[in-house]
């Protein structure tokens, strides 16, 4: 009588392909890694839909004043914490509108804090002390889609009323179960086996700017393909708000670079002060009230409904 054999997760499932990886050169080591890694962006491809849906549902609870959490352990809370970190200074809104909540907190960022991810109750608490509302959209993200601490998160999340979603790479796993809406690219088995800071975290990654980027799209703080948001925190980032504005105004860059000036360096500011004639701290008034959209507060002082 053959035995019963348990079918693990695909995370966790040996790649045929990359078996004889020990074995070969650098160079061909290199290649079944990359060839592995094309296949990522298929699977993204065939989620679509549910990150279309997911975003749509988020921007719902921003622009009713909710907030995004990312929670997550390992890799895939890692990848919550880079997400959220870098939005402010590309979309210039608050640290407070999305953030990534990490099993183990920041230390967890650079030190492994593994066993941190069996505490059910802590995904839960960690919410709990960043003030979760019902107007909150929660994202649990697990690679192998049983993570305690994530599930967790998620089901106190949906119990509150929040919207929640996932993003795993397991179908049917059990943190599916715990959200509203699954994200689910099925990237298969891993070059290393077990290893989802590979294929599996190249695919939230992925997802994840996506989720992101098209929510900051549909708030309205991007216009065209720019960043008219941006946060001039450096010298790249400065001289990218230069070329922005002489693009958007048509103007010189010594004219554009003199408007910069005036609006204090705020490429917002002086995007509304050259489209409605604007002086600065008028610009800033209307921009304030518009939630900083740019075109709302051009709209709201040239008096277009």
């Amino acid at each position: 009588m053959a035995s019963d054999k348990v079918m693990l997760p695909v995370t966790e499932q040996e790649n045929p392909k990359t078996v004889a990886i020990d074995r070969v050169s650098t160079i061909d080591a290199a290649r079944l890694i990359n060839d592995e890694d094309k296949t990522v962006a298929y699977a993204v491809e065939k989620v679509l839909l549910e990150i279309a849906e997911t975003i749509d549902r988020v921007v719902e609870r921003l622009t009713a004043g909710g907030r995004l959490f990312y929670v997550g352990t390992g890799t895939s809370g890692r990848l919550g914490v880079l997400d959220a970190s870098e939005i402010p200074p590309t979309f210039g809104v608050s640290y407070e509108l999305i953030q990534g909540v990490i099993a183990g907190g920041y230390d967890a960022l650079y030190k492994a804090t593994e066993a941190s991810e069996d505490n059910r109750d802590a995904g839960a608490e960690d919410l709990k002390a960043r003030g979760l509302t019902p107007n909150d959209a929660v994202i649990g993200i697990a690679a192998s889609g049983r993570t305690p601490y994530t599930i967790g998160a998620l089901d106190h999340a949906r119990e509150l009323g929040c919207f929640t979603a996932c993003i795993t790479c397991v179908p049917e796993s059990a943190i599916t179960k715990a959200a509203r809406m699954a994200i689910v690219p099925v990237v298969g088995a891993e070059p290393i086996t077990g290893s989802t800071r590979m294929k599996s975290g190249t695919a939230q990654k992925m997802v994840l700017n996506m989720i992101s980027t098209v929510t900051m799209i549909r708030l309205g703080y991007v216009k065209g393909n720019r960043m008219t948001n941006v946060r001039p925190s450096n010298i790249k980032l400065k001289e990218r708000s230069l070329r922005i504005l002489m693009s958007e105004t048509g103007l010189d860059e010594s004219e554009a670079a003199d408007l910069l000036r005036l609006g204090s360096g705020d490429l917002r500011i002086a995007l509304v002060m050259n489209a409605a004639g604007a002086d600065a701290q008028t610009a800033t008034d209307a921009l304030e009230r518009s939630g900083f959209v740019v075109e709302k507060a051009v709209a709201r002082l040239k008096g277009i409904n």
